[in-house]
C-alpha cells in the first residue's frame, strides 16, 4: 500500500453501514473517488466522496446532490451509472458503478496517435453517451480524454458528469477555463455561455487529439491557449497525419467551427454523420453495448464543479441537418469568417485586457493568495505544527485509528496535503494511535467458521487451526488464544477478549469424540482410527475382561504424555484375554459346610449331590472334585463335589 493510501482515514471504513472502502483511485480538488464493496448487494462500485472542508457548504452539497439526480437521469450503457448517493455524518458521498480499466488518457499516452478504427470505435460510444446526456437536457460541459473510460470487457463509457446546474445557469467560472482550458469552446472564452455545440467543439479537439497524436494549440500559458481558441482554426488533422481520411478531417472541421451555429447541434446529428462516414469507411466499431453494474474505473483529479449544465429547451428541440462535405457550404462558412475578423480581434483584445486584470485578483485576493497545506505524514504532532506554521497554517490535533502507522505519527492532515487554504487557517493533524481496537466476544462453543469471520472482520490475520479430539461437538472452538502484532506472549480470548488490529489468533477446534472401539476386532478397530487420521500402532496391549471376548478390542491406552488426541498421534490398541482366571482350591477331606464355604471365598460355586444337606456335617466329607484342586478356572466356575459318609 502507498503513503497516500495509507494515510487516507477512510480506507477500511464501512460508510453509511453499507459501503466497505477499499482503495482510493483519484483525488480532485472537490472530492476523491474510493473503490468500496457494497455489503447489501455484494458488488464493487466507485464511492466519490465530498472532502471534509465543503460538506458544510450548502452550495456544494446542493451541487453534490444534483450531479447524483443529473447522472441517474442518465440510462445509457455508454454513461457511468450512478447508483446511490446518502450523507454519512460528515461524509457526502455518491455511488457510482466501478469500470475497471483505463482512461483515453492513459491509451493515447500510450500509443501517441491512435488508429481510424480505434478512434472511430471510441467516438462511436462517446458520441451515443453525449446523445443521450443532450437528449436528456444535459450539457457535459467537460469533454475530454480523462472522462472517457474504456474497461477491461470492452465498453466505452462517458463518465464524470461533474455538478449540474440549474438551466439558466449556464455560465462558465474562471477555475473552469483553467482546468479544461484545452478543449474549450470559442463562446466559454469570449461569453462565457455553454450550451450542447460547445461539448461539440471539445469532442473535435479530442477527435484531433486522437488521430494526430497532439492537441491543435500549445502553449506556456493558458492565456496563449485560450487566445488561439478565440482566433485561430483548427487545422486538417490529415496535415499531421496522412493517413485521416478526408470524411474524418470534414467532421473535425465541422466539429470545431468557431460559431456555435456553424456546428452540429447536439452529438445526436454528429453521431448521425459519424456513421454515415463509417459506413463509406467500411468500419463497424466493436463497441461492448450492454450495462453492466461496474463503475468508474478512474478519476482524472480535477475539479468538476462547474462543469454540467441543463440545457435550454429550444437547443434539444430537433434542428434541420448539415451536410459536411457541402463544399459550397464550407466557402460561405469561410468568407464569414473573414468578414468576422475584425470582430474576434476586438473580442481577444477584451479577453487578454480582462485576463491582465483577472492576473491581479487572482494573486491578490484571488487564489494566489492562498497557500498550499505541507505533507506532515510521517512526522510528530510537534514537527508536523512546526511544519504547518511555516507556512503560516495553525496545527490541532486529531487522533485516528490507523493499521500502518506507527503510534504518534502523523497518518494526513485535513484538508488534505496541497489543497490550498487562507493564510492564518486551522488544519487538523491526523495522529495515528496504532491499530483499532476490538472487542470480541466469548468464541468457545462457536463453529470454525464463525469465530474466523467475527476475527477477520476485526483485521486480526486467523492461522490454520489446532484440530484435536474431544468431548465437545465437532468443528466447535475449544479454545482460542491471540499473539499481539508487536510481539509478546499470547492471550486467552476463549471467553472473550479486547484485540488489535493487525494481531494473529490461533483457534483450538473439536474434532468429536475418538472413535469408541471396544468390543471390535482388531482389524475393525484399526479401520475406524485410522479413518479420523490416528494411526494405529502394530504391538497391541493385552488383558483380561469379564466383558470383552477373548480377541476383541477392550479400548485404548492412554495417550503418552496426557492431552487430547490430535490426527497423526499413534494409538496402541488394548485386545481382551477373555475373564481372568483362578487357583481351584483343594477340597479333598472337607466336611460340606467347610468345601462351599471356601469355595465361595474364592468365587467358584458348588455342584453336589443334594440328599446330603439331610446328614449332619460332621458325617460328610469331600471324598473327590471336579476340575482338580490347582487348575485355573474363571470365577464362577462350578465346581462339582463327590461326597462320602464320615465315619
Amino acid at each position: 500500500m502507498s503513503t497516500s493510501q495509507q494515510a487516507d482515514p477512510l480506507i477500511g471504513r464501512l460508510v453509511d453501514g453499507r459501503y466497505r472502502v477499499r482503495a482510493r483511485i483519484a483525488r480532485g480538488g472537490m472530492a476523491t473517488v474510493y473503490v468500496a464493496t457494497d455489503l447489501r448487494l455484494e458488488r464493487r462500485v466507485a464511492l466519490k466522496v465530498m472532502h471534509g472542508h465543503l460538506s458544510d457548504d450548502s452550495v456544494f452539497q446542493s451541487r453534490f446532490i444534483q450531479e447524483a439526480r443529473s447522472a441517474a437521469r442518465l440510462a445509457d450503457p455508454h454513461v457511468v451509472n450512478v447508483f446511490d448517493q446518502g450523507q454519512d455524518g460528515d461524509t457526502a458521498y455518491l455511488v457510482m458503478e466501478y469500470l475497471p480499466g483505463i482512461t483515453l488518457r492513459e491509451l493515447m499516452r500510450d500509443q501517441r496517435r491512435l488508429s481510424v478504427a480505434q478512434t472511430v470505435t471510441i467516438m462511436d460510444a462517446v458520441l451515443a453517451g453525449l446523445a443521450a446526456a443532450h437528449r436528456g437536457g444535459i450539457v457535459h460541459r467537460d469533454v475530454k480524454p480523462e472522462n472517457v473510460l474504456l474497461a477491461e470487457d470492452g465498453r466505452i463509457k462517458i463518465g464524470d458528469f461533474g455538478l449540474a446546474r440549474a438551466t439558466t445557469a449556464n455560465t462558465a467560472t474562471g477555475q473552469m477555463l483553467l482546468g479544461t482550458i484545452a478543449y474549450l469552446a470559442p463562446e466559454l472564452v469570449t461569453r462565457g455561455t455553454a450550451d450542447a455545440r460547445s461539448d461539440i467543439y471539445a469532442l473535435g479537439i479530442m477527435l484531433y487529439e486522437m488521430l494526430v497524436g497532439e492537441q491543435p494549440y500549445k502553449g506556456e500559458q493558458p492565456m496563449q491557449i485560450a487566445f488561439q481558441h478565440a482566433t485561430d482554426s483548427v487545422p486538417r488533422p490529415s496535415a499531421k497525419n496522412p493517413g485521416v481520411p478526408e470524411p474524418l478531417d470534414e467532421l473535425v472541421l465541422w466539429a470545431t467551427e468557431k460559431s456555435p451555429d456553424d456546428r452540429p447541434n447536439d452529438a445526436a446529428q454528429m453521431l448521425e454523420r459519424l456513421r454515415e462516414i463509417e459506413r463509406d469507411l467500411g468500419i463497424s466499431p466493436q463497441v461492448a453495448r450492454a450495462t453492466a453494474a461496474a463503475g468508474p474505473a478512474h478519476d482524472d483529479g480535477l475539479d468538476s464543479d462547474e462543469i454540467t449544465s441543463i440545457l435550454p429547451s429550444s437547443i434539444t428541440a430537433p434542428l434541420a441537418t448539415v451536410d459536411a462535405s457541402d463544399n459550397a457550404t464550407r466557402l460561405r462558412r469561410a468568407t464569414k469568417r473573414r468578414a468576422a475578423k475584425g470582430i474576434w480581434t476586438i473580442v481577444v483584445v477584451a479577453l487578454l485586457a480582462g485576463l491582465a486584470g483577472g492576473t491581479g485578483w487572482w494573486f491578490g485576493s484571488g487564489p494566489g493568495s492562498l497557500v498550499a497545506v505541507p505533507n506532515v505524514a510521517g512526522q510528530s504532532f510537534a514537527d508536523a505544527t512546526a511544519t504547518l506554521a511555516a507556512q503560516t497554517l495553525s496545527a490541532t490535533q486529531r487522533d485516528v485509528y490507523d493499521f500502518d502507522v506507527p503510534a504518534g505519527t502523523a497518518v494526513g492532515t485535513d484538508p488534505a496535503a496541497g489543497m490550498r487554504l487562507d493564510k492564518e487557517a486551522a488544519v487538523v493533524v491526523l495522529v495515528s494511535q496504532g491499530p483499532q481496537p476490538h472487542d470480541v466476544a466469548a468464541l468457545a462453543g462457536m463453529s470454525a467458521a464463525q469465530a474466523r469471520q467475527q476475527l477477520e472482520a476485526s483485521r486480526v490475520t486467523v492461522s490454520d487451526d489446532q484440530k484435536s479430539f474431544g468431548e465437545a461437538a465437532a468443528d466447535s472452538v475449544i479454545a482460542a488464544s491471540v499473539t499481539p502484532r508487536a510481539g509478546g506472549e499470547p492471550q486467552n480470548c476463549t471467553d472473550g477478549c479486547t484485540l488489535y488490529e493487525g494481531d494473529t489468533a490461533v483457534l483450538s477446534v473439536s474434532l468429536g469424540p475418538v472413535p469408541n472401539v471396544s468390543g471390535l476386532s482388531i482389524s475393525a478397530a484399526t479401520s475406524a482410527l485410522t479413518g479420523v487420521g490416528l494411526q494405529v500402532s502394530g504391538d497391541n496391549a493385552e488383558d483380561f475382561s469379564d466383558s470383552v471376548a477373548d480377541g476383541k478390542v477392550i479400548g485404548m491406552l492412554d495417550r503418552e504424555g496426557g492431552g487430547s488426541w490430535v490426527p497423526g498421534d499413534t494409538v496402541t490398541l488394548i485386545v481382551s484375554q477373555g475373564p481372568p482366571l483362578f487357583p481351584v482350591p483343594d477340597l479333598t477331606g472337607m466336611t460340606l459346610a467347610a468345601a462351599r464355604g471356601a469355595l465361595e471365598k474364592s468365587g467358584f460355586k458348588i455342584e453336589y449331590d443334594g440328599r446330603w444337606d439331610s446328614f449332619p456335617d460332621a458325617f460328610t466329607k469331600v471324598e473327590s472334585q471336579s476340575p482338580a484342586a490347582a487348575t485355573q478356572r474363571p470365577k464362577g466356575t462350578v465346581i462339582s463335589v463327590r461326597i462320602a459318609a464320615s465315619l
